[in-house]
């Protein structure tokens, strides 16, 4: 009798025999069961009298068009506010975002990578019902993890009883077997452990260590580190070496250990942009928000601790930006360097004269770089080109690089912004600031707070290790590939695998007509030590495939898709502390984002439509109308 058909027998039998007692014990397993709740902040009084909408319309401006902005902007929208949201690139979506590119006589959509929508991402769910997204999901058959040096592990949707959940893992794994793990029990200890998470204590032990080092300090049994814990940590698009082990704690509280939903998640059976971001601009237009994309937000104006507007980029005075010793300039060579405040800048001399540029690609805001081979500049992230004038030659950049002003001084070269016309400016009564790190950081240097210590907050933030997708079209199907997406282990880049010719069009109508695949491989987080020049990367992560999909080895790559970007909030030990909150010094300013610091457990996407809804409830509370609930997986572990 195999370790399967034991179990099998094992619960049938103990449910015939224990029937009475399970019946007598159904109170006290209820009790033990984790629960969808709604979010109460700590001041939050009784708002039932409230008023849903504002009687005289304000100006509220949102200043970025992801997840975070959107939500805010959607919400505030439907509570009679005047909403203008501005997006530095050409689309809003965020991560989200999508581009179309000409490949193999067709036009395909790609993206920034595979997203899985899991079911207890409420608030997310709920303003994707609010867009009016149809039927663009499909259930994901399981959550498989592919080894490199052990058997492929398949973890399908868990029934929602506690301790049924835990059973079904272990049911489920060919690693986890029950009887070795009960001998072994001082090593799932620590495991059990994470079913106490409480916010405030669990920050307090572990916020200050990593969570590879909890693991090895609490000695966790090590085939459910290597099986569940160091695979499925790794998708917090952080490395288990610099992750705080606190952040891990409520990463796995939210997924799966404190979760009413199991490990159920969908699919998108069409590209973000269609399925999704779309349907999310129309609703933004229905309910009156202005929408002002490719803008950038320089700074915010401050006035009496309150934020009279904003300054967009594209005009005013002459700025300098950097100085630079002409020493390091040779002519017909692209000099890259970067000022204090990040802006990636390039600087030759070419016919006698300095010539410069924000090397800032002008579709998502990736740094882009000198290729002889083109003639030009290239962008890495999205595969955008220019040429050595700063134009548009191909890609999903839609206008030029920004040309910088170059003056000689001695031995310097200055170079700065130019003169060029007025700023814009707009205003508003309450603002919230819903970019990403990068993006924050910078406005916020920029800006006359004088506000040190929400200042310095703001600058402790960091981004996590570049990560890379590579999304290839194959002349051959995989065929040893059983699933949609594999989570790996094991390997130097590759976290996961998606097949996209197996659950999403046009990709499946193509390797239907070819007889190919389209393939796409994720590194989630690249170690330092691992940074190498991309074409270095790719043919490592190539012979990765190829171990993972033997038949691929005979495969040819009709057209490939890479991009390398470094834009995922970083939850590094100690980080949590310095984290700035929703509500800032300036009364009508607040932030949101999923790297604002909040006591809820939610992650990734959920946290940035939540913390932009908390926004929202912040800007209610000030106006006397009543907060949006904001549904959530159990504050609290089990045995907290």
């Amino acid at each position: 009798m195999d370790r399967r058909e034991f179990l099998g027998k094992l619960f049938k039998r103990t449910g015939i025999a224990a029937g009475v007692t399970v019946a007598g014990a159904a109170g006290v397993l209820g009790y033990y069961q984790p629960r969808k709740q709604n979010y109460r902040s700590k001041n939050e009084e009784d708002t039932s009298g409230l008023a849903d909408r504002l009687e005289a319309s304000k100006k509220a401006l949102i200043v970025g068009g992801g997840l975070a902005g959107i939500s805010a902007a959607m919400e505030l929208a439907k509570r009679n506010f005047d909403v203008t949201l501005v997006e530095a690139s050409a689309d809003l979506g965020g991560k989200l975002t999508g581009w179309d590119v000409d490949a193999l006589g067709e036009r395909f959509p790609v993206e920034h990578g595979f997203h899985g929508y899991f079911n207890q991402y409420y608030n997310l769910n709920e303003m994707f019902a609010e867009s009016g997204v149809g039927d663009v999901f499909m259930p994901a058959p399981g959550y498989p993890v592919l080894f490199k040096d052990h058997p492929l592990e398949v973890f399908g949707n868990t029934p929602k009883l506690f301790p049924l959940n835990i059973f079904s893992v272990l049911q489920q794994s060919d690693s986890l077997d029950l009887f070795p793990i009960l001998k072994d029990f001082d090593g799932m200890m620590p495991v059990l452990n994470m079913f106490r998470y409480e916010y405030e204590r669990t920050f307090e032990e572990y916020d200050g260590i990593d969570f590879m080092t909890y693991c090895q300090e609490q000695r966790v049994y090590e085939p459910f580190f290597r099986t569940v814990l160091h695979p499925f940590s790794d998708a917090t698009m952080n490395r288990m070496e610099v992750l705080s082990a606190a952040e891990a704690i409520r990463y796995f509280h939210f997924y799966f250990m404190g979760s009413p939903e199991a490990l159920g998640y969908r699919i998108t059976t069409k590209n973000c942009m269609d399925a999704l971001v779309r349907p999310m601009e129309r609703r933004l237009k229905e309910l009156g928000v202005k929408i002002l994309s490719g803008k950038k937000v320089r700074k915010l104006l401050v006035d009496d601790r309150r934020v009279s507007g904003v300054e967009l980029e594209g005009g005013g005075s002459d700025e300098i930006i950097a100085v630079v010793d002409a020493s390091r300039v040779k002519t017909g060579e692209w000099a890259s360097l970067r000022t204090e405040n990040g802006l990636p800048v390039l600087l030759t001399s070419r016919n006698g004269e300095y010539v410069a540029f924000d090397a800032t690609c002008t579709h998502m805001g990736c740094p882009v770089v000198p290729d002889e081979k083109l003639n030009g500049f290239f962008c890495p992230c999205h595969a955008g080109v220019f040429d050595y004038e700063g134009n548009v030659v191909s890609g999903p950049p839609e206008t030029p690089l920004r040309k910088l002003q170059v003056t000689v001084s001695g031995h310097q070269l200055v170079v700065s912004t130019g003169v060029g016309d007025a700023s814009e400016v707009l205003s508003c009564d309450y603002c919230v600031l819903a970019s990403d790190v990068t993006g924050t950081k910078g406005i916020i240097e920029r800006s006359d707070i004088r506000q040190p210590e929400f200042e310095s907050r703001i600058a402790s933030l960091g981004t996590a290790d570049p990560y890379v997708v590579w999304r290839l079209w194959l002349d051959k199907p995989v065929t040893s590939a059983e699933y949609p997406f594999y989570t790996v282990a094991g390997f130097t880049y590759t976290d996961s695998v998606s097949l996209f010719s197996r659950f999403q069009e046009p990709f499946i109508s193509w390797g239907e007509k070819q007889g190919g695949s389209v393939v796409e491989l994720h590194a989630y987080a690249i170690a330092p030590e691992d940074v190498r020049p991309n074409e270095v990367i790719k043919q490592t992560m190539l012979k990765e495939m190829h171990h993972m999909f033997p038949e691929t080895k005979d495969a040819a790559i009709l057209y490939d898709v890479y991009m390398q970007q470094q834009n995922f909030s970083r939850w590094a030990p100690g980080d949590h502390a310095k984290r700035p909150v929703s509500e800032t010094p300036l009364e009508n300013l607040s932030l949101a984002g999923d790297w604002v610091k909040v006591d809820a457990p939610v992650f990734l996407m959920e946290a940035a439509v939540f913390t932009g809804r908390l926004a929202v409830n912040a800007i209610c509370s000030k106006e006397g109308l009543k907060p949006l609930p904001l549904p959530i997986v159990p504050m609290d572990g089990l045995f907290a």
